[in-house]
């Protein structure tokens, strides 16, 4: 007889905030980006090292990748692209060129607490940079491909939707560890 996984483990209680259903336009943007930020750490949540390093066939990405790479994206968006400044750290030292997926790649070389800590930073530092900015019309610093400029509205809808993307993708892997299942 094989020990089966418990076919649902004692998760943390769930944390999130649903997003508000008559709110303006800035508080509903924040409240569903917030609710998906939410549930990316609620999938990564009580998991050792190996378990955000295990990956599900055919796919290499992990869920200690996506905590990191969720990080970039957030200094991306908000401190490259809106801000118009160059990387900070970890990502400044990084050849890209080398390996563009660094971001999913090293996450293995980082502890749960310092992938945990990594998005943590990042996003307060998003929500620092989007409290300071009083309209969400206001345009990016830095240009697209094709020369256009993002609002910072553009950037919020991106932001949940990469999330939300993501968080598909943890549900498949964090069931796959654990037989833990999303909503």
């Amino acid at each position: 007889m094989t020990d089966a996984p418990d076919p649902q483990p004692d998760l943390p209680p769930d944390l999130r905030s649903d997003p508000p259903l008559d709110a303006d336009e800035r508080a509903t943007l924040l409240g569903f980006l917030d609710y998906h930020r939410q549930t990316l750490r609620q999938k990564t949540a009580g998991l050792d090292a190996a378990q955000l390093a295990a990956t599900h066939a055919p796919s290499e990405i992990t869920l200690g990748g996506m905590l990191k790479h969720l990080a970039f994206v957030e200094h991306w968006w908000f401190r490259c692209v809106f801000l118009g400044e160059e990387y900070a750290e970890p990502w400044a030292s990084v050849d890209w060129r080398a390996d563009a997926d660094w971001d999913w790649h090293s996450a293995v070389d980082d502890t749960p607490e310092q992938l945990r800590a990594i998005l943590d930073e990042a996003v307060a530092d998003s929500d620092t940079i989007v409290a300071g900015a009083t309209d969400l019309g206001a345009l990016s610093q830095r240009a697209g491909r094709a020369g256009d400029r993002f609002s910072l509205r553009w950037i919020l809808v991106h932001m949940v939707e990469e999330y939300a993307r993501h968080n598909g993708h943890a549900d498949l892997l964090r069931e796959a560890l654990d037989g833990t299942t999303g909503e």
